[in-house]
């Protein structure tokens, strides 16, 4: 284990005002089990699951709900026992705004649970391919805000260097993270060490940033308890967004992930620490992923704070934990200051993605001075994180000149906000990417229609000219099977009148002797 680890320097980034320990003065609570529970079909990157229940249904707690569709994908569990009433579209929290389908269950009250999973404590006599069974069949998801499959990412072959625990919550407001590890650090490094056996490599490095006293004590003092060589951990400033995975990777090891790659192409693989207490739950405990720790934060709640809350409890409940709303509520916000999203009601549930609820005031939510032309500073440029050219970028989508976006390499932006922070011209920078590639996935997603329009039309084409082919084939053969029958049936008349021909003549020199007699 190493506190001094030699690290590195991504490109960019800022300092920022953390304003966590507003939500971190209060123990870590589990909330109470609401009355309904809503539970979207799709909570993670990839296919949306399939509902496998019908209202009236009664369903425990634990139990799948919804089965995964594809191979990146995930199944959704019931977060209480109780009666399946509907299974339809509601509103989800979604930066899109759009409604989902859902499987909507009203509580009983007695939280009965699913005994369907055995719980894996000889997990080290287990191949790897039935750990990430464990992992796919649990529905766990990454919970640092991307939500991809877990068993998938896990599922990345040979060749790994280190797997890196991700615990640096650059991002202003959010805290889950830091009191998870305060209070179940022991679930964390269990999970470690359940994936350095399904990745079967012998290291691990879980990142902290060093504004973390107490989370990083309990941290340390359990990777000691257990005297596991393979875990250390590695304290880093905090700097917005060391949290990102590829500035996570350069400042641990001083590698750059290319920009058309993914961490395991040079041999790391990132995961965040709840995702790991999520993995350890489901393979020691038998545990599906039906809870999560989320920040509750801003000036506009009256308790901020943090709970461990039931996937597919109505945000409006989990405010009410945490006091209520004060006089001076303006905006809901999942996610946090820089990279969330707002939410137009409280209506909606939680769900594996919401690490924080930030209900800010005005104050707290500014609205952005007027857009004024690029005075070409290059504040941007020196800013971003991911080395882009902001300003370059944003020129090239005004322009819709989307070709020469996606050379600009805009999907390696994260979306993280600093270039807006430091642009004097108030452009807003994150909004024109964010449009750029809603705009390139549209397109591309036009032209993937078109192309599939295309192949069927060709393929009915050719398959009526084969028919048409084959028609003009079997009509040829018939006629010439005509032909030689008529053909046949003109030398059988000729053979029949050549016999009787015959027989004539036989007969006329009898006739003729007749006569005579």
């Amino acid at each position: 284990m190493s506190g001094d680890k030699r690290l590195w320097q991504f490109h960019g980034g800022m300092p920022l005002p953390g304003h966590k320990r507003v939500s971190t003065s209060i123990p870590l609570e589990a909330t109470g089990i609401p009355e309904m529970l809503i539970h979207p079909l799709s909570q993670h990157v990839g296919s949306p699951a399939e509902a496998i229940v019908a209202p009236g249904e009664r369903v425990l707690r634990g139990q799948p709900v919804a089965r995964a569709t594809g191979y990146v994908g995930s199944p959704v569990h019931a977060g209480s026992s109780g009666t399946v009433v509907e299974v339809g579209s509601r509103p989800v929290p979604h930066p899109s705004g759009l409604s989902a389908d859902c499987v909507v269950i009203r509580t009983d009250g007695e939280d009965a649970p699913f005994t369907g999973y055995d719980a894996l404590t000889n997990y080290e006599t287990l191949n790897a391919p039935a750990l990430r069974a464990r992992v796919r069949e649990c529905g766990i998801v990454g919970l640092g805000g991307a939500a991809f499959p877990t068993s998938v990412k896990l599922n990345v072959g040979v060749g790994l260097k280190s797997l890196i625990l991700n615990a640096a919550e650059c991002e202003p407001y959010i805290s889950c993270d830091d009191m998870l590890l305060r209070h179940r650090a022991a679930d964390v490094v269990a999970g470690a060490q359940v994936m350095l056996h399904a990745l079967e490599i012998r290291h691990c490095c879980i990142a902290i940033e060093e504004d973390k006293p107490e989370a990083l004590e309990a941290l340390t003092a359990r990777v000691a308890e257990i005297g596991d060589t393979r875990i250390e951990v590695v304290t880093m400033p905090a700097i917005y967004p060391a949290g990102g995975e590829r500035q996570l990777i350069q400042v641990l090891t001083g590698h750059e992930v290319p920009a058309d790659g993914i961490p395991a192409d040079i041999g790391y693989l990132c995961q965040n620490v709840g995702t790991a207490a999520a993995v350890a739950s489901a393979v020691l405990r038998g545990e599906p992923l039906i809870s999560r720790v989320v920040t509750v934060t801003g000036s506009g709640v009256r308790q901020p704070r943090n709970l461990d809350v039931r996937l597919g409890t109505p945000i409006a409940k989990v405010i009410d934990a945490c006091g209520g709303y004060t006089e001076s509520a303006r905006h809901l916000i999942m996610g946090g200051a820089m990279m969330g999203f707002p939410l137009n009601h409280d209506d909606m549930p939680l769900i594996k993605a919401t690490n924080c609820l930030f209900v800010a005031s005005a104050e707290d939510v500014r609205p952005r001075p007027p857009e004024q032309p690029c005075i070409r500073c290059g504040e941007c440029a020196r800013a971003c994180p991911a080395s882009l050219l902001p300003q370059q970028l944003q020129w090239s989508t005004r322009a819709e000149d989307f070709d020469e976006v996606e050379a600009l390499n805009l999907y390696d932006c994260i979306e993280c906000g600093c270039c807006d922070l430091v642009c004097p011209s108030h452009i807003p920078l994150t909004q024109y990417f964010r449009y750029a590639k809603t705009e390139i996935w549209n397109r591309r997603q036009e032209r993937a229609r078109s192309d599939h329009a295309r192949n069927r039309f060709e393929a009915r084409k050719t398959r009526i000219d084969l028919e048409e082919a084959e028609r003009k084939r079997r009509l040829e053969a018939k006629t010439r099977a005509l032909g030689k029958a008529s053909q046949d049936e003109d030398t059988r008349k000729a053979m029949i009148d050549e016999v009787m021909k015959r027989v004539r003549e036989r007969k006329t020199p009898d006739s003729a002797e007749d006569t005579r007699e």
